[in-house]
């Protein structure tokens, strides 16, 4: 029991020695780590970003967000640091902040902003994330109730009782998340009118990612998966949230030198033109139910109506309502072995329920049935091309399922071919154009247009502001995806 009041009390030192007053609210906050512990830190998480993704090739675009940021970051409650801005070459729908100043904005976010004020708004609610530390006291409150439940465990002889400290820290960190993303907009707006820009932006971006998030959650239960959200966004839409309000309406008096344009952006819109929408040709595309990969020189169709994932280190494809899934990967072949070898070596597999030796095109392969832990029967297929292996997995959701996926899994491991003259025409990105809207631009026609594939109408709205329903004016500029 005295150890118990000993620990207890240097927790209590702990807590009173970690608390400082927050740059940007004024209000003690409790944080162990110092500036320098926090700027090295984003430093390292900088680095592996950047090799998760890379940077958008487009050295004016980068520019233009640098010097708007900059232009924020000079009225925002931090001036000391140097805030640095990148535009990710990602097709995610997403913008974040690392300690010390990194903010990252992709291209995927890029193209469904309407105005240079949205673009600050954005920027302007990331640079509230770093100038309120809110990394920091989040990590800090991680760390505090770490050792809260390793000192409970140490003194209550109680198993497990640091992994419950830890669960109920979790919960209150993630509780606590939306008072940190309205924090980040209360600074976001305050920054968004010291630069000259109308605090009304804010709620227009937040308008926009929340018809985003209506959209995934119609397809995500058309695909049977959990819906996807950027973070921050409310639980109703912000034209009907009153703190999101109050929070605009507070900032109003704020405003200096009014720069935001009347009507269209059309400035900014003409700077988005040649955006890469979708995926990049360099990590491949998809058209219809084929991938192509110019790079690697290779396609693959997959069955219709499947949903396809073009992620950084694997292509994944869905049936619908994710009943059965396929997925490919790529390795380097390092070593003169058969294909039956390689599955046997490289996965690791003693036994097979059934295998044959395969052909795809000019390429030699082997396939096979075997059974994972849960009893799941996957089939299994690799290809060898050159120096690579492509591999092949796939399962279904319901075991007795796996008969009725598997001839489709297997027509579409078998359509891995080269690409043909006319493949590597289409195996180009697809990118947003600028152009003035006609009478007859209904988005029910340009749809039926688009190289968009699956709900290019409810796609082409998003990009354009008028979702889920409605028409731009005529003489508007218009994106369209060529």
């Amino acid at each position: 029991m005295k150890f118990y009041k000993i620990g207890v009390f240097l927790c209590l030192v702990l807590l009173i020695q970690g608390c400082s007053v927050n740059p940007a609210t004024g209000k003690q906050d409790f944080v162990l780590m110092s500036e320098g512990e926090e700027l090295a830190l984003g430093r390292q998480h900088s680095q592996q970003v950047m090799k998760q993704y890379r940077r958008y090739d487009n050295p004016e675009l980068q520019q233009y967000i640098q010097a708007i940021g900059a232009k924020l970051a000079k009225v925002s409650h931090r001036k000391g640091l140097f805030y640095r801005f990148t535009l990710l070459d990602s097709a995610e729908v997403n913008a974040f902040a690392l300690p010390g100043g990194y903010i990252y904005i992709t291209r995927g976010l890029l193209a469904y902003l309407n105005s240079e004020a949205e673009l600050a708004a954005v920027l302007g609610h990331e640079i509230g994330h770093v100038t309120a530390r809110h990394s920091v006291r989040q990590h800090s409150a991680s760390v505090a109730t770490s050792l809260l439940g390793a000192l409970v465990a140490a003194t209550s002889g109680v198993q497990g009782a640091d992994q419950l400290a830890n669960i109920v820290g979790t919960g209150f960190i993630r509780g606590y998340g939306r008072e940190h993303e309205l924090e980040a907009d209360r600074l976001g707006v305050e920054y968004l009118a010291r630069a000259g820009y109308s605090p009304e932006a804010m709620r227009g971006v937040i308008g926009t990612l929340k018809n985003q998030e209506i959209f995934d959650k119609k397809q995500a239960r058309e695909q049977g998966r959990e819906p996807r959200a950027y973070h921050g966004v409310f639980s109703t839409h912000p034209d009907n949230d009153k703190r999101l309000l109050e929070v605009i309406n507070s900032a109003s008096h704020l405003m200096v030198n009014h720069q935001s344009k009347q009507g269209q952006d059309r400035a900014f819109l003409n700077r988005l033109n040649g955006l890469t929408y979708g995926d990049s040709a360099i990590d491949g595309v998809v058209r219809g139910q084929i991938f192509y990969h110019g790079g690697m020189n290779f396609k693959v169709r997959f069955p219709s109506n499947w949903i396809i994932h073009n992620g950084t280190t694997s292509l994944v494809a869905e049936a619908p309502a994710g009943k059965a899934v396929l997925k490919m990967t790529v390795q380097d072949l390092n070593k003169k072995i058969t294909p039956k070898q390689f599955l046997q070596q490289r996965l690791g597999i003693k036994d097979f329920i059934t295998e044959k030796s395969i052909r795809a095109g000019d390429y030699r392969g082997y396939s096979a049935e075997v059974l994972a832990k849960n009893q799941n029967k996957v089939r299994l297929a690799v290809i060898f091309a050159g120096q690579r292996a492509f591999l092949f997995m796939a399962t279904t959701k319901i075991k007795n399922d796996f008969g009725r996926y598997d001839k489709k899994v297997l027509k579409s491991i078998l359509s891995f071919s080269k690409l043909t003259a006319k493949d590597k025409k289409v195996a180009k990105e697809l990118s947003l154009l600028m152009r003035a809207k006609k009478s007859s631009d209904s988005f029910v026609q340009l749809a039926k247009k688009s190289p968009v594939s699956h709900h290019a109408e409810e796609k082409l709205r998003l990009l354009n502001a008028v979702f889920p329903k409605g028409e731009l004016k005529q003489g508007d500029l218009i994106k369209i995806v060529r």
